[in-house]
């Protein structure tokens, strides 16, 4: 069966055209809220701790800045695209439309992601205003930046079809993800912890993502950059799992 790209590009360009009638929430905030993050910590804290693992501390954080952004902003932009045509009732529709499992969430997620990396890019430039960055394996930086926008849009899609409400779609990544970026060394390295507390790092999920992302700028982490990629595959393959079972079924899809 041929790929129904006429669906996926519809779907895909109205999630941009939402992006870009909401300019100033989708991209200044994050712009905006990096620059505090700088002030804050860079200066605040980067004063006292002049470097971490040979890399000063303002270039340290810029890594754990986006890391922190991209997650909420996949989560957050895909959980949306897909809750608007449940919360309207224009789900159906979707559903009963000529397109398949993976064209659909294709297009949501591709729509989600894309907005997360340019979000990610233009921290990246904010954050050479502030700091000198360093990208010692550009490649592998990018593979990062599109597999953590990819893997947790994903994630975020599963939200979105999960949530019953408005309320619901903010406490994944407000009561969780961002404490859990906070404690996985997006502003430190878990080296710095006394034990037991670097051990218990080490089931902190984000620890891998933050540690292979900071690895890239400055061959520099926590954790191996390839148990990094691991936790990061094994994590997208869970969510496609979820997912196909949940389109399968008609989880919180169908009445």
């Amino acid at each position: 069966m041929s790929m129904n790209g006429y669906g996926v590009t519809a779907i895909y360009k109205t999630e941009m055209a939402r992006t870009f009638r909401t300019v100033w929430q989708s991209i200044a905030t994050p712009v905006i809220t990096t620059a505090l993050y700088f002030v804050v910590f860079g200066g605040a804290i980067g004063s006292r701790i002049q470097h971490v693992g040979g890399v000063h501390y303002g270039a340290f954080i810029v890594p754990g800045l986006i890391m922190l952004t991209l997650l909420t902003q996949s989560i957050s932009n895909a959980s949306i695209g897909i809750y608007f045509p449940k919360f309207t009732g224009t789900i159906f529709e979707l559903l009963s439309a000529p397109m398949s499992t993976i064209e659909t969430v294709a297009a949501y997620v591709g729509a989600a992601a894309t907005k997360s990396v340019g979000i990610g890019l233009i921290i990246l430039v904010t954050a050479t205003f502030f700091t000198q960055v360093e990208i010692l394996h550009p490649f592998w930086m990018v593979a990062f930046l599109l597999l953590t926008s990819i893997t947790f849009s994903l994630f975020g899609f599963i939200i979105g079809i999960w949530a019953k409400s408005f309320e619901q779609l903010a406490i994944i990544p407000s009561l969780v993800i961002t404490p859990l970026t906070f404690l996985g060394g997006a502003f430190y390295s878990i080296d710095m912890l006394p034990q037991p507390w670097r051990t218990a790092s080490l089931f902190n999920p984000v620890v891998y993502l933050v540690s292979g992302f900071r690895w890239s700028f400055y061959g520099i982490g926590d954790v191996s950059v390839g148990v990094s990629l691991g936790v990061t595959a094994a994590f997208m393959t869970a969510c496609m799992i979820l997912l196909a079972f949940i389109f399968r079924t008609g989880w919180r899809l169908k009445p």
